[in-house]
């Protein structure tokens, strides 16, 4: 193995929590889950939508957690460590470093957004603007390459600030106070939005199961799009979880830590939800516009609502703090991978680091003007798509498989390292009879995810 373990520890149990969660919780859980939720029947959705994050997130993120913790390195070490003589694992290594690094080269652009838009927010609340005006702020947002260039460089020097603090007085510390504030402004924001008038309309939408809805949209498409959005709102299978495993004691069994980040970050993707649709019902506005919906469709109702110039400034606030806590997971992870693959200081890395994910974020950045006759899948997609589509289509789910392989089969870790390391400690207990499920039929699961998104991308 080319470096050696870099490993600090949580001061706390929350703080691992918390952190961990902090990687899973991002834009996903407010941009596509609240749209996808209401259009394929509400609480129908959410019912199945609960349901894999039981029989898939879960485990997988067992398999990465166990890994962590077992070996107490990131991915780019933790396969050395535990693999059988001879084996090849630990060339994953290199398809995870990749995926992190690839994810933050347009996750940095669309944080930057939120930035952007916090401070329009704060400065001027869209006020008089109608929908079409407010429409424009985002197009001329994406034709401005050095102000969009300038929100990423912000992002990336901030979140990597955090970092250069430290795992406890950086990266956990950080991450508890957004964590806890961030839960604070969606608290605030749903009572504001339920409080509004014909804010009832919405919350029926929403939260009352409707199989009409569910059979309207397809119900073979709504259950893939409920498992989708479970598999890859966790961001499991490119060792970003693993890295947090390694940082916490044995005290504890993994089951119950995993089933903590799964609800906490279910709880942010619901409860965004409350803020939304009582919000777009109660003024009028399609709470299923998809990406226009933070960016057109929010806003508009901020421009007509009392007070609405404060509380669209929360809400990008929270907005910020939950893309700029996925953001700080992936540096940390990023980080360590380094730090133990060249046998480096955290510092150096860090300083390595900064210009080197502005200078890859840049494309995205131009993807959007300067670089815009790019087409690279076709159509109209951008280079921000091709990056999306290696990452959700590609590095999550064969990287999923790696570690339910490596942590099933004999010719990895094996099952009873994993089940052996796994159980440590008190708490509850990740059960024995569930092997054959994950050695065979998990896999199935998330090879299904994996050909669907290519049939969808390029067959429908």
């Amino acid at each position: 193995m080319g470096g050696v373990s870099m490993q600090g520890k949580f001061s706390t149990r929350l703080g691992f929590i918390l952190v961990s969660a902090g990687c899973a919780i991002g834009l996903g859980n407010v941009w596509r889950f609240p749209y996808i939720a209401g259009k394929y029947g509400g609480a129908t959705f959410v019912l199945f939508y609960l349901l894999f994050l039981a029989i898939l997130g879960l485990p997988i993120i067992m398999c990465e957690l166990s890994v962590g913790r077992g070996s107490r390195m990131s991915a780019a070490g933790s396969f050395d460590t535990l693999e059988p003589k001879g084996t090849k694992w630990h060339w994953y290594k290199y398809p995870a470093i990749a995926g992190n690094v690839l994810l933050m080269m347009f996750y940095t652009t669309i944080s930057g957004w939120m930035v952007y838009y916090f401070y329009k927010m704060v400065t001027t609340g869209f006020k008089g603007m109608d929908s079409t005006a407010i429409s424009n702020v985002f197009g001329d947002l994406l034709n401005q390459p050095i102000t969009m260039a300038g929100c990423m460089i912000f992002t990336v020097i901030i979140c990597f600030g955090v970092c250069l603090m430290g795992l406890r007085n950086g990266v956990e510390r950080i991450t508890k106070i957004m964590m806890v504030v961030l839960i604070l402004l969606m608290v605030a924001l749903a009572i504001n939005s339920l409080i509004l008038p014909g804010a009832i309309d919405g919350l029926k939408y929403y939260l009352l199961p409707d199989w009409n809805r569910f059979v309207e949209g397809g119900a073979q498409e709504a259950i893939f799009a409920a498992m989708g959005q479970a598999f890859f709102t966790l961001s499991i299978g490119q060792g970003s979880i693993a890295v947090f495993g390694s940082y916490i004691g044995k005290e504890k069994r993994l089951m119950g830590e995993g089933i903590l980040i799964i609800l906490l970050d279910t709880f942010v993707a619901i409860v965004a939800g409350l803020i939304i649709f009582p919000a777009c019902f109660s003024y009028g506005v399609d709470p299923g516009s998809g990406p226009n919906l933070l960016f057109v469709s929010l806003p508009s109702v901020f421009s007509n609502m009392p007070g609405g110039q404060i509380w669209g400034s929360l809400f990008f606030l929270f907005m910020i703090f939950a893309s700029f806590s996925t953001v700080i997971a992936i540096f940390e992870n990023l980080t360590t991978c380094f730090g133990e693959l060249f046998n480096l200081k955290r510092n150096t890395v860090i300083f390595a680091l900064i210009p080197a994910i502005i200078l890859l974020s840049l494309p995205c950045v131009l993807g959007f003007n300067i670089w815009s006759d790019i087409h690279p899948l076709g159509g109209n997609s951008g280079i921000l798509d091709l990056e999306d589509f290696i990452i959700s289509n590609n590095v999550l789910p064969l990287g999923s498989l790696v570690y339910l392989t490596f942590c099933t089969t004999r010719y990895g870790w094996g099952w009873d390292n994993f089940l052996e390391e796994v159980n440590l400690g008190t708490g509850l207990k990740f059960p024995a009879w569930i092997r054959t499920y994950m050695t065979w039929g998990l896999p199935v699961i998330v090879l299904y995810i994996f050909i669907s998104g290519y049939y969808a991308m390029f067959f429908k």
